[in-house]
């Protein structure tokens, strides 16, 4: 239910090997053919293979950029350098390029604090450096409880910086009680449309394999909140036009692959099942009919089993979860050797997840920063070439990795 919870499922692996080692700084696990659960009847054996040596990279170096921030959740490089940086109690703080100074940025919507829910992803327009728009995800309050909402607004370029002309430029149809499962990423498309990720609100789980709501569900808008002609559900009796994919369960991790521009993204499952996908359009991925995942507590099947024909497979999942958060493709020059790696941060695991690629297959898989005891909520990949990570704490930091001595 919750991104902090401590989960586990009845199927291990030897996967449990990986957390036997977290005193170690990296652990290297190449995926068997099939291993991810993709056109394979049952997930296959993976094992340890060795230390970060065997992977041709050394340990990464940590430098703290910044502290002091509350449960910060999303980071966004604006083009001077400076960083906007999202933190779930409602405020949005910009920093300086080199972290030593913070400035709050007012004008922030009201957001819904409790739970999982508060200020979400920020997201700069492509065009930001001829409009200055920047977008919003958040949980906003209503009289029933909350929605995932994301709004639009132009950051002031003066002195005292504020949000200005703020609207709500999309809402989740339905607006249920309770505090989980928001989403949501947001990430721009090549064509400018932008993809937004929402997640089941956790106990409206079955309607993420409707189309005529918002649970469980990854939309595709324009930049001004009205649908692009060519969403795969336009026209379609019944089903919501905005929608893009659907039968998800919590997308917390969303980019755009650097070399074919397609979305991928992760997911969480319950106990067991945390999912990456290739996103498609009009693609159904399966929540809560086809998971790995299993039911809280219990650790009783969910739905029909982990295959279904007409529902898109994951590209990898993790079983035992490691509870994923945030996601970037890595394209600069700082680390050679992780050029095109895909990384992916971890509540549960407290750690940073290296996977390599063979177009669009993972193969092999490192576990970063084991001794790090921070949750990593977001990961991205600075204009400097270094990556940059966010931990979700009540005194929070911004860390550079730099590579090692």
């Amino acid at each position: 239910m919750h991104d902090r919870s401590a989960r586990s499922d009845p199927r291990r692996s030897r996967r449990d090997a990986l957390r036997r080692l977290g005193c170690m700084a990296t652990a290297a696990l190449p995926l068997a053919a099939g291993w991810r659960g993709s056109h394979a009847q049952a997930p296959a054996t993976a094992t340890v293979a060795g230390t970060a040596a065997a992977t041709g990279s050394a340990a990464p170096r940590v430098v703290e950029v910044a502290g002091g921030l509350d449960h910060p959740w999303s980071l966004a490089f604006l083009p001077d350098g400076r960083m906007l940086v999202t933190e779930r109690p409602g405020r949005l703080r910009l920093l300086s390029a080199d972290g030593s100074r913070q400035v709050a940025v007012d004008g922030v919507p009201r957001v819904y604090a409790r739970g999982q829910g508060g200020l979400l992803d920020v997201a700069l327009s492509p065009a930001f450096a001829q409009d200055r728009a920047i977008f919003l995800s958040y949980a906003e309050p209503t009289a029933n409880g909350a929605r995932t909402a994301v709004a639009r607004a132009t950051l002031s370029n003066e002195a005292s910086l504020s949000l200005q002309n703020l609207r709500v430029i999309f809402g989740q149809k339905h607006d249920p009680s309770g505090g989980n499962h928001f989403g949501s990423r947001l990430v721009f498309g090549r064509d400018g449309n932008l993809f937004v990720t929402l997640g089941d609100r956790f106990t409206h789980r079955d309607r993420a394999q409707e189309l005529d709501n918002h649970y469980g569900k990854i939309i595709r808008i324009r930049p001004d909140g009205s649908v692009p002609p060519d969403n795969p559900f336009v026209g379609r009796a019944g089903a919501l036009p905005e929608i893009h994919s659907y039968g998800h369960r919590n997308v917390q991790g969303a980019a755009l692959h650097p070399a074919s521009g397609r979305l991928w993204t992760h997911e969480h499952g319950p106990q067991g099942g945390d999912e990456v996908n290739l996103e498609k359009a009009g693609a159904n991925y399966g929540w809560p009919i086809i998971t790995y995942g299993r039911e809280y507590g219990t650790g009783l099947k969910i739905g029909e089993g982990t295959e279904r024909a007409g529902i898109e497979p994951p590209l990898l999942q993790w079983t035992p979860s490691i509870a994923p958060s945030g996601m970037a493709f890595y394209t600069g020059d700082r680390f050679p050797a992780w050029r095109g790696n895909l990384f992916v941060g971890s509540l549960k695991y407290q750690m940073l997840v290296r996977l390599e690629l063979d177009g669009e297959k993972i193969v092999r898989e490192e576990r970063l920063l084991t001794d790090l005891k921070e949750r990593v909520r977001d990961v991205r990949q600075g204009p400097d070439g270094y990556l940059y990570l966010l931990t979700d704490e009540s005194k929070g930091r911004l860390l550079r990795l730099m590579p090692g001595a």
